[in-house]
């Protein structure tokens, strides 16, 4: 079975689809926007893209074995009520042919951080109600099937989570299974969200500083030569700063292959400064910095954006890409914004069993006018080498 990873074209917004050498499909937010919809639309039909790379049940029902919504914002789970089916399994409508969520990964501290600062949106809202009922079933009955599982990422304050324990995975853990069954191909070690008790923390930590930052791991057949997946949802810079403080000294909890920039490469997620404010004087925070520069070999960096411009605009923020792409120049890797591939396909990895993933052949090349992909090995940026299916060095 191959073990791949698919990261979808959706603007400034989130969507990532992972494969594990097992089969198991882990969907990671979505953005599916109403010009995506359209078939008279210029956005990539990611909901068909995504659709084809799913498989359907003895059922006849297409299924992700675990979605993942790292924070309840729009772009991040834009489009759920529309293609995915909420409720008891016994409601699907066939005629609907909605996706069926085996299990739910889902933060209660986002959820109830988010209500007090701000309105959920109407797709946020509909997963915190699934959430909800996905909880009561595990109460009531101390088990849960396929399309009522839940996984809670994070305790939350008070012990509201106590009586949770069999599906509670609090922040430091390591975790292995997928609805219910070890899968010896994935890990995946929960970094954030942190636990809050105080108000003046809780205020600190709404919306985007209480998204999920999790450290995949993904192997072809065991894990004994994984490669790394770092996701940080819309994380800004002082949890990056918090999480250094707690795991500097091993900062091999943060190394990775992939990492999916935070907040579509926003230079919030690395300064305290404000670019269009400060621009060039704005200071990058060391210690966040110290987080997200742990690449391995060959690592590559993809921002899920819009085109990044010589502008003010954040996110996708210029001086960010800069950043990252200093990062990556002493392990020679690469940085991609989605949002300068030319044509519709997603950008696709294969997990191999040495050396880290392999970047897979797009049908449609970058766009030489607004390279994608910015070589530091003397690959020229956009070329078609540098789109090829290049192995990454992994140390």
């Amino acid at each position: 079975m191959a073990a791949q990873t698919t990261h979808f074209k959706v603007d400034n917004g989130d969507m990532t689809l992972i494969e594990t050498g097992e089969g198991r499909m882990i969907l990671v937010d979505i953005n599916i926007r109403a010009a995506a919809d359209d078939p008279e639309g210029d956005a990539p039909d990611v909901a068909k893209q995504l659709r084809k790379r799913l498989e359907r049940d003895e059922s006849g029902r297409l299924y992700v074995d675990a979605f993942l919504l790292t924070h309840p914002d729009n772009d991040h789970c834009r489009g759920l009520q529309k293609h995915f089916h909420l409720g008891p399994l016994d409601e699907l409508s066939e005629d609907d042919d909605k996706i069926v969520i085996r299990e739910m990964w889902s933060s209660p501290i986002v959820f109830r951080r988010a209500s007090r600062h701000h309105t959920l949106c109407q797709d946020a809202k509909a997963w915190a109600k699934e959430a909800r009922r996905r909880v009561k079933f595990f109460r009531a009955n101390g088990y849960a099937y396929d399309g009522d599982r839940i996984k809670i990422l994070g305790e939350d304050s008070d012990g509201k989570t106590d009586d949770l324990t069999e599906i509670l995975v609090k922040g430091g853990d390591i975790f292995h299974t997928i609805c219910g069954v070890t899968d010896a191909t994935f890990g995946a070690h929960l970094l954030a969200p942190l636990l809050a008790d105080d108000d003046e923390e809780a205020d600190f930590l709404s919306k985007n500083n209480s998204s999920v930052v999790m450290n995949m791991t993904l192997g072809v057949n065991d894990l004994a030569n994984p490669s790394y997946y770092l996701l940080g949802g819309d994380a800004e810079v002082g949890i990056w700063e918090r999480l250094w403080d707690k795991y500097g000294e091993e900062p091999s909890v943060f190394q990775y292959d992939v990492l999916v920039a935070p907040h579509h490469c926003s230079w919030h997620s690395l300064s305290w400064d404000s670019w269009s404010e400060f621009g060039e004087d704005a200071e990058v925070s060391e210690h966040a910095r110290s987080a997200l520069g742990q690449p391995l070999d060959g690592a590559a960096i993809i921002a899920s954006s819009k085109e990044i411009l010589d502008d003010e605009v954040d996110p996708p923020c210029i001086r960010a890409k800069r950043e990252y792409r200093t990062i990556l120049e002493p392990v020679e890797g690469t940085f991609t914004c989605l949002g300068e591939l030319s044509g519709d396909e997603p950008l696709e990895f294969e997990i191999t069993t040495s050396g880290g993933p392999r970047q897979k052949e797009r049908k449609a090349k970058s766009n030489p006018a607004a390279p994608a992909i910015i070589g530091l090995a003397g690959v020229a940026a956009g070329s078609s080498s540098a789109l090829g299916a290049q192995p990454f060095k992994h140390g």
